[in-house]
């Protein structure tokens, strides 16, 4: 219990709060004032491979989807026409590269782990969608346009997206507090003077209506997350932590692989966990391979796709998942190796 406590007393530092504050009004931002139709709009037959893959690949930095939220998502755009590969390369990008979800895997994991995170979950995202295509989409595939999309959102949403991505970096390159103030107070003043000035009284109103709700939704989990990774470091004895996750071999990054893909984690709830597991002995390899498949999968989400996609390309779909997660953790531990 006094670790647990502990645990969630250091995570609540000045330092962590700097980093998360920032990041759920970005995430909030992202969600009311970036319109997800501009960019579903080109899973649909009209759009190149290459744009339709690259926007599946990288559009959950837009989108700030979770494991939940990503699979109405996901089963919208395979239902009013998107192929099968652009289809499962937002599936399984989309929460990996949730901008809350990075920044904190960064913050907390390290900056190797939390930009593998990033890197590895959106080409490799393209791999699973290719092959995806390329085992249930031989021949021409007749394709539907998407086209019940709403209006296009305010102009200055890149903008602001870029003026809240300052204020998220600036406490990561400054360490002292006067040249971090210098910057800062500027930038935050400059911002919400920009905010006002850009956007109607209801789009504010809106952005603080999801900031507050990502806020209500994710702190309380991720607070008993906190908790229950500060009891695991002092439960749970390191040896049998290091004797099946432990160093970069292919066992330790497939079980790693398996138990992120069987396990629930909420929203960033996975970090923590991960975090006490590498002070027990826990591999880089086998931690990436968690995030990977963790985020990506879980049993109740095996259940929905298999559902949507059917029972063959489901199992697909998942086998697909672990065994990319297995092998980028076994690079990644070659890697920095």
């Amino acid at each position: 219990m006094n670790a647990g406590v502990q645990s969630v007393q250091n995570y609540l530092a000045l330092h962590v709060l700097l980093c998360l504050i920032p990041a759920f009004f970005l995430a909030g931002a992202i969600a009311s004032l970036f319109s997800k139709e501009s960019v579903l709009k080109f899973f649909g037959a009209d759009a190149p491979k290459y744009v339709s893959y690259s926007i599946a690949a990288a559009s959950g930095c837009l989108l700030a989807v979770c494991s939940c939220t990503v699979l109405p998502l996901f089963a919208g755009i395979y239902k009013r026409g998107a192929g099968i590969g652009p289809a499962t390369t937002f599936l399984f990008s989309a929460p990996a590269i949730n901008i809350l979800a990075i920044v904190y895997t960064a913050k907390i994991l390290g900056y190797d782990l939390g930009l593998a995170r990033a890197i590895v979950a959106v080409s490799l995202s393209i791999v699973v969608g290719l092959t995806m295509a390329s085992m249930f989409e031989r021949g021409k595939v007749e394709r539907n346009k998407i086209t019940t999309f709403g209006e296009e959102k305010h102009k200055n949403s890149a903008l602001l997206f870029i003026l809240l991505l300052g204020i998220l970096v600036v406490p990561e390159i400054f360490s002292t507090w006067t040249m971090m103030a210098a910057i800062l107070v500027p930038l935050i003043t400059v911002t919400i003077y920009l905010s006002f000035k850009w956007f109607t009284r209801e789009e504010l109103s809106s952005w603080m209506g999801e900031t507050w709700f990502l806020v209500k939704q994710i702190t309380p989990l991720l607070l008993i997350g906190v908790f229950f990774a500060g009891a695991i470091v002092e439960v749970l004895p390191s040896e049998y932590v290091a004797r099946f996750v432990g160093g970069e071999s292919v066992s330790s990054n497939l079980i790693a692989s398996v138990s992120g893909a069987l396990m629930y984690f909420s929203t960033l709830t996975e970090v923590p966990i991960i975090s006490a597991l590498t002070l027990l002995g826990m591999g880089k390899g086998p931690a990436l391979s968690m995030l990977l498949a963790g985020p990506a999968l879980s049993l109740p989400n095996m259940i929905v796709i298999s559902r949507i996609l059917g029972a063959k390309r489901g199992a697909s779909y998942i086998t697909l998942v672990v065994v990319i997660a297995t092998l980028a953790g076994l690079g990644f531990g070659y890697v920095i190796g």
